[in-house]
């Protein structure tokens, strides 16, 4: 048998609630006890097993540690344990916690202590600055006894047979039980108040006989049996009430003692007539069993312990990680970090922007992405290689924090860049990526042959010697596609121009780059109007339509009227107007700017500025997140 432990006013309760209605079903019994509560606390995962004990009489339950995360001086985190599951020793879990540790099963741990004293349990563990809480406190529950199973098996003794009983039968039974006991307790006290009644009763006789009763036992010449018989045939007392008569002492021949006797029969008779009313009436036992079991809940019941979640038990690392937007960054030098995208609040266009991170002098801000931390990232190289991480594993950082080398996540050849990111959700129904160079070569290729890649990468396109990969773009197969150069020239042309190719294939010419390089890459599913940003912080919408559909190979016509006061052409995306683009300068700078505050002008028109720039800064990059509406500045801000 495995009974646990429950809440002493919750079983009360539930108790209470079946007197009330014996037909009370479980899911209506589960809403006042809970389920089991352990002395050590902890977390019970989900409700399931508890609804199958108390409804079987069997059941498994998982029973989770309860931790806290907090946040050090020095930026790293530590996790502290302070409630341990029932029965589980914690000696044991601290060295099998260890022994995980030094063998690299955990990775990102760099200190455990046991600092439990008298106060409580806590086991504190100390993380490496770029670990995921998150997964390393799931692989310590799916390791370790920190989260451990209890089997519930409900084997009693009932009548004398051992049953297997569900919690209404254990609650029926219990009452039966004290219902048996209050009802023999009634009749052992009605018993006893009965026999002192009738010796009152005997003693009541003899006080109104008392002169007679004298004499008898002065002129007897009888033992005491005989005497008591001569008593019990004179004044037709039993034989109890008569040796109750002799036993009985002269002072209670005095006035105050019969009315004590008196008063004492008096009450005696309230007393039998209450107790025989309880064993006619089985409400009042009923209630008499409630009055006992509520006086013992105020005296020792006590708040509930262990917390009961309604999370999963299977859970998978991803599980543990919230689903949040974020901001992938990636700096030129090759740093990376992921934050939420309300780091940054809208504002005006022309506004003067927020520093997005600290920078060395020679670093800048290379590549932005927006995307939830459960989507699939690619990240490919300038030399035309991609590796996949999920959102979550890039390491979360600060506004103004630099990130961590993106060499940490992965193997990168010497000399190679990451400069592109492409985030493929989970529920995509993409089928292809096109692929453009800086020399304006593009290159289809199926999203499937991108599934499966490991830490060393594979080959997403084979590069001359003198170009390099720029762009990737998710498309569905019957997209258009503008791709423009720093020239401020773009060519418009249908993406079945370009026929599906294997990763190692080189591609075919999309755009005659006429000495240019390619700056941007955008489609006609991404939205229906073409946004560019110059260098120098200018920046336009122009309609898809006016950009005629050629054939791929050709140098194009202008997208944006090219002036010393504009610099090169910086970028191009295809946009909706409803997005808000994050632009970023090469001194950190950012600025987020609602698109629908940047008008539609021609193509051969240089735009409006929308971001002013410190000295030589340049423009390096922008992203599109979702619209989010603008704050009003403060001072603070605006000086920032």
């Amino acid at each position: 048998t495995n009974i646990p432990p429950h809440n002493l006013s919750e079983t009360i309760q539930a108790i209470f609630a079946v007197m009330d209605d014996p037909d009370i079903t479980v899911p209506q019994l589960m809403e006042v006890i809970k389920g089991p509560d352990f002395p050590t606390g902890g977390i019970i995962l989900g409700r399931k097993g508890i609804r199958q004990a108390f409804e079987t009489g069997r059941g498994s339950i998982m029973i989770r540690s309860k931790y806290r995360v907090e946040e050090l001086s020095n930026g790293k985190k530590q996790i502290i344990f302070y409630e341990i599951p029932y029965q589980v020793n914690k000696a044991n879990l601290i060295t099998k916690m260890a022994s995980l540790i030094r063998d690299k099963a955990i990775q990102g741990v760099t200190y455990l202590n046991d600092e439990s004293n008298r106060e409580g349990i806590r086991i504190v563990m100390e993380l490496k600055k770029d670990a995921q809480e998150e997964v390393i406190l799931n692989q310590l529950f799916r390791l370790t006894p920190l989260q451990t199973s209890f089997g519930i098996n409900m084997l009693a003794l009932e009548n004398g047979r051992p049953k297997q009983l569900p919690l209404k039968d254990i609650i029926h039974d219990y009452i039966d039980h004290q219902v048996d006991v209050v009802v023999r307790k009634t009749q052992f006290d009605l018993k006893k108040a009965q026999d002192r009644a009738h010796i009152l009763e005997g003693l009541r006789i003899a006080m109104d006989h008392i002169d007679e009763v004298i004499h008898m036992i002065r002129s007897s010449k009888k033992d005491e049996a005989g005497l008591s018989q001569d008593l019990c045939d004179a004044f037709g007392l039993s034989m109890i009430q008569a040796k109750a008569i002799l036993a009985m002492q002269l002072r209670r021949l005095s006035g105050l003692e019969r009315d004590k006797i008196e008063n004492e029969y008096q009450q005696l008779l309230l007393t039998i007539e209450d107790l025989k009313d309880i064993l006619a009436n089985h409400d009042r036992v009923l209630q008499i069993i409630r009055d006992d079991l509520t006086e013992i809940d105020q005296k020792y019941g006590d708040e509930r312990r262990t917390e009961i979640s309604d999370a999963s038990v299977d859970m998978e690392d991803e599980d543990l990680i919230p689903v949040e937007d974020v901001i992938i960054t990636l700096t030129e030098s090759g740093y990376i970090k992921r934050q939420l995208v309300d780091t940054y609040r809208a504002q005006n266009r022309g506004g003067r922007g927020i520093k997005s991170l600290t920078l060395n002098e020679e670093d800048s801000i290379d590549t932005m992405i927006s995307m939830s931390t459960h989507d699939f990232l690619l990240l490919f190289t300038d030399k035309g290689r991609v590796y996949r991480l999920k959102g979550y594993n890039v390491p979360s950082g600060s506004r103004t924090s630099k990130g961590i080398p993106i060499v940490n996540l992965m193997t990168l050849e010497k000399g190679e860049k990451v400069n592109v990111l492409v985030a493929v959700p989970k529920d995509d129904e993409s089928e292809t990526l096109l692929f453009v160079t800086k020399n304006g070569i593009v290159k289809r290729t199926s999203v499937s042959e991108f599934e499966n890649i490991n830490r060393n990468g594979k080959i997403a396109i084979s590069l001359k010697p003198d170009d390099e990969l720029r762009f990737v773009k998710l498309t569905t197969g019957q997209d258009e596609v503008i791709i423009s150069g720093s020239n401020g020239k773009a060519v418009r042309f249908n993406e079945d121009q370009v026929r599906i190719m294997g990763r190692s294939a080189s591609g075919v010419l999309g755009f005659n780059c006429d000495g240019s390089e390619v700056v941007g890459a955008a489609l006609s599913s991404e939205g229906d109007t073409v946004l560019v940003v110059s260098e120098n912080g200018y920046g336009k919408r122009s309609k898809f339509e006016d950009y005629r559909l050629t054939s791929r190979g050709k140098k194009g016509v202008s997208t944006i009227n090219i002036t010393e006061k504009t610099g090169k052409l910086m970028c191009m995306r295809s946009v909706t107007g409803k997005e808000d683009a994050m632009i970023v300068a090469s001194d950190g700078i950012m600025i987020r700017v609602a698109l629908e505050n940047v008008g539609i002008y021609g193509r051969n028109t240089q735009g409006v500025r929308l971001i002013n720039l410190n000295g030589d800064a340049k423009v390096t990059r922008m992203t599109l997140v979702d619209h989010e509406e603008p704050e009003a500045e403060s001072e603070e801000n605006t000086e920032e």
